[in-house]
Order: C-alpha cells, then structure tokens, then sequence
C-alpha cells in the first residue's frame, strides 16, 4: 500500500491543524474592542497553512516515500525531543535561556562544534527577543532574566 504512511501523517497533521486554529479562536478580545488584526490572526494563518500541507499529504501521497531508519531516525527523536523540552522550560526559563540551549542542542546535533553552535543559540535568541520586544512591542517571557 503505497502513501499510507504519508496518509497518516496527512491526518495526525490535520487534527494538530483543527486544534491549533481552534485554540488561537479562543483568546479573549482585545482591551478595546475586535481588530482586524489581533493575537489570533497569526496562528489562524499558521492553522490553515497547515490544513492546505496536511490535506494535500492525503490526497497526493508520495509513492514511495520510506520512514528514516538508524541514525537518522534517532537523530529525529531528538530533535522532537528537544522541541518538547524547549516548549515546557519556555516560561520558567524565559525565552533567551530556552531559545539558546534549544537552537543550540540542535546546531550541534546537526554537526557544529559546541562552543559556535550555543553561542549562535545565543545570539539568535537575543536577535529575537530585541526585535519581538522593542521592534514590535510584542513581550516574551524573560524567565529568569526577567527584572523585579
């Protein structure tokens, strides 16, 4: 049976994708009334981009697509992994401790030395806080880093 993995995929995809718009439907209104724009619209977009991959995995599978075995497929649980990792220790951690162990870990894994993958970890998690933060005025958690 050619496609039945991709199938499955396809279909854990889609239910994923229903439940994530569904959740970014539950935000509560913004201070001042609707917008047409609000903490919703992003993972609404994300949500039906999702459902377009996930129903296009079901309809035209890949006929001869092979799961990952050996390395590789390790290499994948980790990488799983470390995003679930990253996921819980986001709000306790804060964003730049998270961000820079989680890009970290994975730059490394995927061949650099340690020292240049976390310090790329680092930077791109100070980047991203600066310009999510400053640039556009969106808060990220700061965790430990955060000031009383």
């Amino acid at each position: 049976m050619t496609g039945f993995g991709d199938r499955i995929l396809g279909l854990g995809l889609l239910v994923l994708a229903v439940a994530y718009g569904w959740a970014a439907q539950q935000w509560p209104e913004p201070f001042g009334g609707a917008e047409g724009v609000g903490p919703e619209t992003f993972p609404t977009i994300l949500s039906v981009v999702l459902v377009a991959g996930s129903l296009y995995l079901m309809i035209k599978p890949d006929p001869d697509a092979r799961w990952p075995v050996g390395k590789s497929a390790l290499e994948l649980l980790v990488s799983v992994l470390v995003l679930v990792v990253y996921a819980l220790l986001l709000e306790p951690l804060g964003f730049v401790i998270a961000t820079t162990l989680a890009v970290g870990t994975l730059s490394w894994r995927m061949g650099a030395a340690p020292k240049r993958a976390f310090l790329t970890g680092l930077g791109s998690a100070v980047v991203v806080f600066v310009l999510f933060n400053y640039g556009l005025s969106l808060s990220l958690p700061a965790g430990l880093l955060e000031v009383h």
